[in-house]
């Protein structure tokens, strides 16, 4: 019993030490991005909010108030902040390296670190805004309190878990191929209609709702709207399935960032 718990004080040391790391990453990306000046660090969360609550006017000043028979503001929200979180995840990590080039002189930090540090950064930001945004709805009688909080947190961190597994993938192969960097914008743009932010798969014909979830994120999209708006409207997803493509997407992100290291130029 004494040497298995002297055998854990090494591992235990080890994890502080990269938290401490990673840690200090993230508080020295938030002075860099956003500086001490004006709104600061908020911006983290309000940059997401302005986007989101600026579609949420144009839509419900386009659309009727009620689409499917759910409230448009509330159907809106919950997409377009699950869509903020995977295009912030990806698009900030697809630069991280880049960006702190310089700090891979340090033989503590690794890529991991970078990557790490710029994902926590962008799920807690845009976590806060998420729940910010919902409040302000509910304040306003637009959406009422979530049926299942459960679902919702499980759908929220489904949907990160993959969005991280999909932007360690792609930084990568960025890392690998040079070119995959410059277009990962045009990616965004595929992503947005097959994210399932602007739609309900049951809204879809059968045979598209088939090819749809074949896709992992509608699986998380959905997850969460059932536990916003409950049994009275028609969910479709498949937990176990979207697991299984964030945790393959993960491990390809992470053996792809380990086999390109040496690709790394710190000149």
């Amino acid at each position: 019993m004494q040497i298995w718990k002297q055998s854990l004080i090494p591992i235990g040391s080890q994890i502080r030490r990269q938290c401490r790391i990673i840690g200090s990453l993230m508080m020295r990306e938030m002075s860099t991005r956003f500086g001490r000046e004006g709104l600061g660090f908020a911006w983290l969360v309000v940059e997401p909010l302005v986007f989101c609550f600026g579609v949420l006017a144009l839509w419900t000043a386009m659309k009727p108030e009620y689409e499917h028979g759910i409230r448009i503001s509330a159907f809106m929200m919950t997409g377009y902040m699950c869509l903020l979180l995977l295009r912030h995840i990806v698009q900030y990590s697809s630069s991280a390296l880049q960006a702190n080039i310089g700090l891979m002189h340090h033989r503590a930090i690794k890529p991991l670190h970078i990557f790490a540090s710029r994902i926590l950064l962008e799920i807690a930001g845009t976590s806060f805004a998420f729940v910010i945004a919902y409040f302000s709805l509910y304040l306003a009688q637009q959406i009422n309190l979530p049926s299942d909080l459960i679902l919702v947190y499980a759908g929220w961190m489904l949907l990160a878990f993959l969005g991280q597994g999909f932007a360690l993938t792609l930084a990568g192969l960025s890392m690998r191929f040079d070119l995959l960097e410059r277009i990962v914008g045009l990616l965004m743009y595929v992503l947005v209609p097959v994210s399932g932010a602007f739609f309900m798969v049951s809204w879809l014909p059968p045979a598209v709702q088939e090819v749809v979830l074949l896709i992992p994120f509608p699986h998380a999209v959905e997850l969460l709207r059932a536990g916003v708006f409950g049994e009275f409207v028609e969910t479709h997803y498949d937990v176990g399935y979207a697991l299984m493509w964030g945790g393959i997407l993960n491990i390809a992100g992470l053996l792809l960032i380990s086999i390109s290291r040496d690709r790394i130029d710190v000149e």
